[in-house]
C-alpha cells in the first residue's frame, strides 16, 4: 500500500531534489505516492503545509524557525529532517544602478565590501539630490533574501531600514517588478535572476556565495507533530530526497535533471537556464560576460543536504539583529532544534557515524559566527534594529 502525500513547493531551482525525487520515481520506490503543488507565495505554502493541506513543503529555512517560534504568524513547530539547498541566491540590480555601482566603486566588483560602499556613495549622492530611495526586492520578512541584502548593505553603511525601501515579491514576479521599474535590485533565488539578464532587464551583482561561503536556504519541511506520528514516511522521504540530491550532483545527470525541472508544471522556464544554474555558470550581463562558482548552489555535495543546526542559529541571529523578536536562549535552543540532522541520520542509517565537520558559514564581514555567543555577533555590526 503506497502512502499518498500532498508537498508543496515555489518554482525554484532549490526545489530540485524535491522535483526530481517525484519525476523519476525515487519516491514511488519508497512507497510513497506524491503530488506536488506548484504555489505562487512563501505565504501559501507556510499556511497550507501549518493547517494540514501539506503533508511537507519546499520552505524558505528562516520560516520554519519563524513558525516554530510564532514569529509573524501562529506557532507551529516544524521540522526539517533534509536540507534542500545551500546557498543558490543573488542579487541583481537594473542596468541603471549597477551604472551607478561601478561609478562608484574602488576595488574589485566582485568583492560585496566594495560593492556596499559604492552603494553607500550611490545611496548619499540620491539622497543629497532629492532622488526616491532605491528600493530593493526581496521575497519574505523571514528569508535568507531578506537578511543576505540586510548584511550586504549594512557591512557598507547602508541602512535597510533608513536610507532604502525593502518589498515583499513573490520570486516569480521579482523579473517582471525589476523591468517595470517598482524595484531597482532583488535578491531572488534561481532561476530568476538569470531570467532577468537573458532578458536584459538585470545585471547579477553577487552570488550569495560571495556574501556567506555556506547559507542554508531551503528545507524539506513537515510539522513536528505530523513527523512524530510518521516516522516511517519522514525516513522515506529523505531517503528518496537524498537519492535524488545525488542523482543531480552527478554532471552527466544535470541535462535530464534540467529538462525535469523545466515542465510548465514545475519551474516552468528553459531547461538550458536550469542547467547552467546547476552547474554555476552563469550568465551575469546581459553583454553575455560569464561568471562560474562552484559554490553557486549545492544540492548535495559537501554534505549540503545534512541539516546543521549553527545554520540555524545563524538565521535566528539575523532575526534578533533586525528587530523580528527579542534574544532568548531558550528561543535560540528552538530555533537550532528546527534543523534535525538526528532524523536526517536515521534515515539514511548513519546514526553514530558521526557527520562531516561542515564548513563555517563564511561571512564576508565581522568575526567568524560562534553560535553559542549571538551576543558577540551582534555586538559586531554597528547597524541593527535589536530589541532590548
Amino acid at each position: 500500500m503506497t502512502q499518498p502525500l500532498r508537498i508543496g513547493f515555489i518554482p525554484l531551482v532549490d526545489a530540485a531534489a524535491l522535483i526530481v525525487a517525484v519525476d523519476k520515481g525515487f519516491t514511488a520506490a519508497e512507497g510513497l505516492d506524491v503530488t506536488l503543488v506548484r504555489e505562487v507565495s512563501w505565504s501559501n505554502v507556510r499556511d497550507k503545509l501549518n493547517i494540514g493541506l501539506f503533508d511537507a513543503a519546499h520552505l524558505l529555512a528562516p520560516v520554519a524557525i519563524a513558525s516554530s517560534l510564532g514569529l509573524g504568524h501562529v506557532k507551529v513547530p516544524i521540522a526539517a529532517p533534509f536540507n534542500l539547498g545551500l546557498n543558490g541566491n543573488a542579487i541583481t540590480v537594473s542596468p541603471a544602478l549597477h551604472a551607478a555601482i561601478m561609478a562608484e566603486i574602488d576595488g574589485d566588483r566582485l568583492d560585496p565590501m566594495a560593492t556596499a560602499l559604492a552603494l553607500s556613495r550611490v545611496v548619499a549622492g540620491r539622497r543629497k539630490s532629492g532622488a526616491e530611495p532605491l528600493t530593493f526586492g526581496m521575497t519574505f520578512p523571514f528569508s535568507t533574501h531578506n537578511y543576505q541584502l540586510r548584511f550586504w548593505m549594512a557591512a557598507g553603511g547602508v541602512d535597510p531600514d533608513e536610507d532604502v525601501r525593502l518589498v515583499v515579491l513573490p520570486p516569480p514576479y521579482m523579473v517582471d517588478s525589476l523591468a517595470n521599474g517598482h524595484v531597482d535590485a532583488f535578491c531572488v533565488g534561481a532561476p530568476w535572476n538569470s531570467v532577468a539578464v537573458d532578458l536584459g532587464v538585470g545585471h547579477i551583482l553577487h552570488f550569495v556565495s560571495d556574501i556567506l561561503v555556506r547559507a542554508a536556504e531551503k528545507v524539506l519541511a513537515v510539522r513536528q507533530t505530523w513527523s512524530e506520528k510518521n516516522p516511517q514516511v519522514v525516513a522515506a522521504l529523505v531517503r528518496a530526497a537524498f537519492r535524488a540530491a545525488e542523482f543531480i550532483e552527478q554532471p552527466q545527470n544535470r541535462a535530464e535533471a534540467a529538462r525535469i525541472l523545466s515542465a510548465p508544471e514545475r519551474i516552468g522556464v528553459d531547461a538550458d537556464v536550469i542547467q547552467r544554474t546547476l552547474d554555476g555558470r552563469l550568465k551575469i550581463s546581459p553583454d553575455g560576460i560569464m561568471r562560474e562558482s562552484s559554490r553557486y548552489l549545492l544540492v548535495g555535495r559537501e554534505s549540503a543536504a545534512r541539516p546543521d543546526p549553527v545554520q540555524a542559529a545563524w538565521l535566528y541571529a539575523q532575526m534578533v539583529r533586525w528587530g523580528q523578536t527579542p534574544f532568548s536562549p531558550e528561543a535560540l535552543k528552538t530555533a537550532e532544534a528546527v534543523f534535525r540532522p538526528d532524523l536526517y541520520d536515521a534515515a539514511l542509517g548513519r546514526e553514530g557515524k558521526g557527520a562531516d565537520t561542515p564548513e563555517p558559514i563564511g561571512a564576508f564581514a565581522g568575526p567568524p559566527f560562534d553560535a553559542s555567543d549571538i551576543g558577540a555577533h551582534l555586538a559586531a555590526f554597528a547597524i541593527g534594529r535589536r530589541i532590548s
